[in-house]
């Protein structure tokens, strides 16, 4: 905190100093109140600029505090904004970089605010389970109007400057000294009055058609929500400063405030938040981390095959402004490749971006589609995406092998295979390493990197630097078939299939899924996924069953239970959306609404009768216990077999890559959330009446940690014990 004065005015600037991003602690917002105080009551000073130190104004308040009862900062943060706001002396917000959360709440309570061009702000409360809970939800509409302040709040968006300029969040945006100008503009406003400067007084800007705005948010909110309470809360909030006082609108939001504070659904975003963070700082069992090994500069990367994950993968990088060479290996992929790939990146490029620039992706050099092996002689790193198959990938990595200089790494996009079988044929295993990415690419976030044997930690620090470079959330993972989320996927896939043969349906197993907060149910998933892909994986490790008549397909073998249903749809061309049928109908090839079809509930009558099995209910009790708790009974073993360093790892891969509900905190955090004892009861119970399902048997260590007393899963790593790790 420091004081600035000059000329006849004496201006008082006081910086908000929490590095790296000016969190709002205890000990600084006791520090901004203090000054605060001092200014109003000192007589020399006739204005004040309150700004960041090190060229950020705040990133709000310390997450970690919400947890801590005696440590919440929103009532002490509320207090000291009505400080700022009712000074009779004008405060000036000076915001540089960002202004999130309560760092703009801080801003709001000021009676002006001016923003460098670059700078971004947001209220993302709701990310974390919460909402503004110092003043946002109630003056923010008072600045923008109720629909742009809903939008903002209950999606957690950022706002670049020029946009909020024009939504009015702020009052004037500079290209350069920041602070400089803001102390110019609280020496031009001293002497004014700042009654009508106050965000409190000012009247919500009104609609003629209000009331129907309001009522087609409220359907959006609860859809987008996906069973999340922190949406519809902040959007109560917003709609109270509508109807309400100010006064009693910040009552209001206090009562919402605290009603998600003690929710479960906050503990569980706050969680998920800290285990995406943590993956930021993976270490090997060896020792080696992410401190000691240096990645090392992509300056050009290539992308061997531009079918749809390829592309997305190209969008990426040129996103990122690493220049690309695209392969492929014939004239009509190439070109089917490359008018994709333009596509999407014309149409990016006629959205400016909020922060003023302009993605130019003709730049000469950026991107370059070619049939030659040979221009991949200078690249720093390759991604291969072709097709799931062994033999392909192997023939490819022998050829990089050959042509790409000796210091290049070589990625491969596989989604299950073996690693150490692809780094075996080339000259270079050290350099070799799995760069999962999901579908579509260039939208998922995650990104999962698995190592194996023989891959050198700066070889991973590289990848993971890359990973972070293009907008992905790396996780390290270890080398086994499925490596952590596809194996995950694994057996509660195998539930949903077991569940439909034993009397429910496709439909009633989705609807309970997405009860649970997915966005969609696991059939409407593998439809649009297409059957044909675990097909082609399977076929590769000679797990796909036969075509046969309906009449002599295998239950069992070995005294082991698995469906031949998704297999058998494939035999029948039933591929899903990209054929038409799946597990459901749709309108036409490529279609997207799924619609129940009599044709998959004759099939299964029919298999049933064949095969004998005693039509039954099942309960959605009994869907979401059998496909969720086997779930996380897998993640329990891939934690004791070493292919996931931590619980949060597999949390974060399944929040980020398939679809579990972030507001759930992920199938770890979930179980230890229901009680790992209920959930090795249920196991029990249920591998009990069905033995011939491994996976429903209870993981040593599930019953291991039930044993010890059941303990948080921050020490589930420590406890897993001398297991042989797979890393």
């Amino acid at each position: 905190m420091a004081q600035y004065v000059r000329g006849a005015a004496a201006v008082a600037v006081i910086r908000i100093c929490n590095p790296p991003l000016n969190t709002l602690s205890i000990k600084t917002l006791q520090a901004l109140q203090q000054e605060v105080q001092h200014a109003n009551i000192d007589p020399t000073v006739k204005a004040v600029v309150i700004c960041g130190a090190n060229g950020k104004f705040s990133a709000g308040a310390d997450i970690k505090l919400f947890s801590n009862p005696e440590q919440r900062s929103s009532p002490s943060l509320g207090s000291i904004i009505d400080l700022i706001e009712k000074s009779d002396k004008p405060m000036v917000a000076a915001i540089e970089s960002l202004a999130l959360g309560g760092g703009l709440e801080v801003a709001l309570g000021c009676h002006y605010r001016i923003a460098h061009v670059q700078a971004r702000v947001g209220l993302p409360e709701v990310t974390v389970g919460l909402l503004p809970g110092a003043g946002g939800t109630q003056r923010l509409p008072r600045l923008t109007g109720v629909p742009a302040a809903l939008d903002i709040i209950t999606t957690g968006k950022h706002i670049w400057a020029p946009e909020a300029l024009k939504l009015g969040i702020i009052d004037e945006i500079v290209e350069e000294n920041t602070v400089e100008a803001a102390i110019q503009l609280a020496e031009r406003v001293s002497d004014q009055p700042v009654g009508p400067r106050r965000v409190c007084s000012k009247q919500i800007p009104r609609l003629p058609n209000m009331e129907a705005i309001i009522e087609e948010a409220l359907v959006k909110v609860k859809k987008q929500a996906g069973g999340c309470l922190a949406p519809e809360m902040c959007f109560q909030a917003v709609e109270a400063s509508l109807r309400l006082s100010f006064e009693e609108g910040i009552r209001k939001e206090r009562e919402l405030f605290l009603f998600l504070l003690s929710s479960g659904q906050a503990k569980a975003l706050q969680y998920a938040f800290f285990a995406q963070r943590a993956m930021e700082k993976w270490t090997l069992p060896s020792g080696a981390s992410w401190k000691t090994a240096v990645p090392q500069p992509i300056k050009r990367a290539a992308v061997i095959g531009l079918g749809t994950m390829g592309q997305g993968i190209v969008v990426s990088l040129v996103r990122a402004k690493i220049p690309v060479v695209a392969l492929e290996q014939d004239k009509n992929h190439l070109e089917m490749g490359r008018r994709a790939v333009m596509a999407f990146l014309d149409r990016e490029a006629l959205r400016r971006q909020p922060n003023g620039q302009v993605l130019d992706v003709h730049k000469p050099g950026l991107l370059h589609f070619t049939l030659d092996f040979n221009a991949l002689q200078d690249v720093d790193l390759v991604i291969e995406a072709v097709f799931e198959d062994m033999a392909l990938k192997k023939e490819i990595f022998q050829k990089l092998s050959t042509i790409c200089k000796p210091e290049a790494f070589l990625c491969t996009n596989t989604s299950s295979l073996d690693i150490d079988g692809i780094a075996a044929v080339t000259n270079r295993p050290h350099q070799v390493i799995g760069a999962h990415f999901f579908s579509p690419a260039h939208r998922m976030k995650l990104l999962e990197v698995i190592y194996g044997h023989h891959t050198s930690p700066t070889t991973i620090a590289t990848v993971m630097s890359l990973g972070k470079a293009i907008g992905k959330i790396g996780v390290l993972v270890g080398n086994c078939f499925g490596f952590v989320g596809n194996r995950l996927l694994l057996p509660y896939n195998e539930q949903t299939y077991f569940l439909v043969e034993e009397g429910s349906t496709p439909e009633e197993v989705d609807k309970a899924l997405i009860g649970f907060g997915f966005k969609m149910g696991p059939f409407q998933v593998s439809d649009l996924a297409g059957l044909d892909v675990g097909w082609r994986i399977r076929k590769e490790k000679g797990l796909a069953r036969a075509s046969l008549p309906l009449g002599t397909l295998p239950r069992q073998e070995n005294g082991r239970r698995y469906s031949p249903l998704p297999d058998f749809l494939c035999d029948q061309g039933r591929y899903g959306q990209k054929t038409g049928k799946g597990w459901y109908q749709y309108d036409k090839p490529g279609g997207r609404v799924p619609k129940s079809d009599p044709w998959i509930h004759s099939f299964l009558s029919d298999y049933r009768n064949i095969h004998n099995i005693t039509v039954r209910t099942v309960t959605q009790d009994e869907i979401l216990e059998r496909c969720l708790y086997s779930l996380a009974n897998e993640g329990f073993r891939i934690l004791s077999d070493g292919i996931a360093s931590c619980p949060e790892a597999i949390d974060t891969i399944y929040i980020n890559g398939y679809g579990w509900p972030r507001h759930r905190g992920g199938p770890m955090f979930y179980a230890s959330e229901v009680g790992l004892p209920t959930v090795l009861a249920k196991l029990q119970k249920y591998a009990e009446a069905n033995p011939d399902i491994p996976s429903l048997q209870p993981s040593p260590l599930l019953q291991k940690l039930v044993a010890l007393g059941s303990p948080p899963v921050s020490e589930w790593s420590s406890l897993v014990g001398s297991q042989n790790s797979k890393l």
